[in-house]
Order: structure tokens, then C-alpha cells, then sequence
């Protein structure tokens, strides 16, 4: 009987799956990836300004964005390299600004950090990872 409900069980859970990745893309990411990609694109900008100085925290920065620019269109294509890539970035992204909101007390550094800790809790969800390939 118990090897019964396992097999059932491993059963349910491959449907589960299958069913998932049948659905296509969820909206939330399509709108995580959109805001990812400005974040991008706004400190790409500011690095190249010099807002981050003119040294290796200039580079730091953009490297970081060149990565994350290519999680983000794996995430697109629902790879789940462009998934953990992402994921790593919402966590770094919000990591910095509850720094900066530490440092600085700016009230703006903690709405975004917030909203980018959702945002991270949304992609760690399992239905989420079930339609990865």
C-alpha cells in the first residue's frame, strides 16, 4: 500500500510539472525582468557618469550589470541560469539599498529595497522554478 501512494505521489508531482511548464511564462516574471532591465540600464548610466567614482567600483558595477543584463534575457527564455542570475541580483540590489538606506536614512533606499526582497520571494517560489527548463 505504501509503495503504492509513492508512486502516486512521484506521479502527481511529474504532472504537477508538466502542467507547469505548459503554462508558459508567469506575468510576474515578465515584470521582474522589466524592472531589473531599467535597474540595469539606470546604473550602467550612472557608472559611465562617474557617480561610483572613476575607479575599480566603476568596472564593479558594470560587470555586474553586464551579468545581470544576461540573466535577464535567460530568465526571458525561462532558463534556470537566467533564473538564478536574477535571483542573486534582487538579493544583491536589495542588500545595497538597505545599506545605503543604513547609511544615508533615505527613506527611498528602503521602499526599493523592500519591493526588489519581494521581488526575490516571488522567484523563489515553487511554482515559479517548476517552469524553468
Amino acid at each position: 500500500m505504501n509503495d503504492e501512494n509513492q508512486i502516486d505521489s512521484k506521479d502527481a508531482a511529474e504532472i504537477r510539472r508538466l502542467e507547469a511548464r505548459a503554462g508558459g511564462m508567469l506575468p510576474g516574471i515578465a515584470g521582474i525582468c522589466m524592472f531589473m532591465i531599467f535597474m540595469t540600464i539606470l546604473n550602467v548610466f550612472a557608472a559611465l557618469r562617474g557617480t561610483f567614482g572613476m575607479g575599480t567600483a566603476k568596472y564593479s558595477v558594470l560587470g555586474v550589470c553586464t551579468i545581470l543584463g544576461v540573466g535577464i534575457f535567460g530568465l526571458l527564455t525561462l532558463r534556470k541560469w537566467g533564473w538564478a542570475i536574477v535571483t542573486a541580483g534582487c538579493l544583491l540590489l536589495s542588500s545595497g539599498d538597505f545599506y545605503f538606506f543604513e547609511r544615508t536614512k533615505v527613506a527611498f533606499f528602503l521602499i526599493r529595497a523592500l519591493l526588489v526582497l519581494v521581488f526575490f520571494l516571488y522567484l523563489v517560489r515553487g511554482s515559479v522554478r517548476d517552469r524553468l527548463r
